[in-house]
């Protein structure tokens, strides 16, 4: 954790954003690195579904928007999408001087009075709105009259997170390629700081692996585990998905019978099945990606798509492979993989390049950046 000289903020009044608290995935990892920086502001955010993220992060005072009224909302928030601009906006930071957003979807749109400076760590500029309709949107997913109305509400969506670009006075990015991204649709110059990977925690074990390929993800569609599904099964690999989501009964469906689904994991459970993976697959272009260096931290070897985060992570050759897109090239990569040929004290050792003392330390020479730059009058 950063040391006390790296922290100006001290006396600021501090206000945390986040897009939605429903589970512990990378983006609230990062939030908990986050947290520790700053352990006494308040965390406001759309929906909030009690006891699912950390004890570091439900410890402190939590804020919600209308969202967390509606009917079921924890569990169908996604459903509620239209409604997220006019509920991020509603928040009140008239007494903040700093505004600390993590953001996928519509926290960076936060609406500041005159005096604050707002940084954003942005994971991505809004997937579903931009680049990924399809994958979530598409004809084949909802029907044709459907799709066609979703596409208009996204078009808009879009319009609005392009339009709202402005309210952040700093942009960090979880990669090379979402910096891109934020060039391109927000039209702003974003700082690369990878995130966190608690390598204290996730380390080897030095026990032999079994033959079991591993995948580890929300199950949702742009995660397109449907092609490690379908390459494992073609070629009889054993298989476990380990995490759920909307998309686990259509995978089921489609899995063969060397595939099994392992339900959510945390803690040692996770990590056990790292160390005892033959390799961990990544088949879906991520924004990061930080399950392959999870497994690289507990130095295993990682089959990731050649394209997105795993070409920021994963070293072809030394930690893993990148294959080119669709199931044919993921069931050859499986068919002639040799785990052996893959040393994990190296794999561990790229791993530890991600650490999360480096990310505290890279964030809060940030937000010092930040506040030395964007000055609008706050009580010091």
């Amino acid at each position: 954790m950063a040391d006390a000289p790296l922290r100006p903020w001290t006396g600021l009044r501090v206000a945390l954003v986040h897009d939605w608290l429903t589970g512990m995935r990378g983006g609230e990892k990062v939030l908990e690195s986050i947290c520790r920086l700053f352990p006494d502001a308040p965390l406001y955010t759309l929906v909030h579904d009690r006891a699912s993220v950390s004890r570091l992060i439900e410890g402190r005072p939590i804020h919600t928007s209308l969202i967390q009224r509606l009917p079921q909302a924890a569990r169908r928030y996604r459903h509620y999408l239209p409604l997220f601009p006019i509920a991020i906006e509603q928040f009140d930071f008239d007494r903040v001087d700093l505004i600390v957003s993590t953001s996928h979807c519509a926290a960076k749109s936060v609406v500041r009075t005159g005096r604050a400076v707002h940084l954003c760590y942005c994971h991505s500029p809004m997937r579903y709105a931009w680049d990924q309709f399809d994958a979530y949107f598409g004809p084949d997913r909802l029907g044709s009259l459907p799709s066609a109305l979703a596409r208009r509400v996204m078009a808009w969506l879009a319009r609005w997170d392009r339009d709202t670009a402005h309210r952040v006075d700093t942009y960090l990015a979880n990669s090379h390629y979402v910096a891109g991204r934020i060039a391109r649709y927000y039209n702003r110059q974003a700082t690369v700081l990878h995130p966190p990977v608690d390598t204290d925690f996730f380390t080897p074990n030095g026990v032999a692996p079994t033959p079991e390929f591993l995948v580890v993800s929300a199950l949702v569609p742009y995660k397109r585990l449907d092609i490690a599904i379908d390459a494992a099964t073609r070629v009889g690999a054993p298989l476990t998905i380990v995490g759920s989501g909307p998309d686990e009964a259509r995978l089921r469906a489609r899995a063969g019978a060397t595939v099994t689904f392992a339900g959510t994991l945390e803690g040692p459970a996770l990590r056990d099945r790292y160390r005892q993976a033959r390799a961990v697959l990544l088949p879906g272009e991520e924004d990061f990606g930080i399950v392959p260096v999870e497994a690289m931290a507990c130095g295993r070897p990682v089959i990731a798509l050649g394209t997105g985060g795993a070409t920021e992570t994963v070293v072809p050759g030394v930690t893993g492979l990148l294959v080119a897109p669709g199931v044919d090239a993921f069931a050859d990569a499986l068919r002639h993989f040799d785990d052996a040929a893959y040393n994990p004290t190296t794999i561990r050792a790229h791993a530890e390049r991600f650490a999360t003392s480096r990310f505290e330390a890279g964030f809060a020479d940030a937000v010092a950046a930040t506040l030395a730059t964007f000055t609008r009058g706050a009580a010091c």
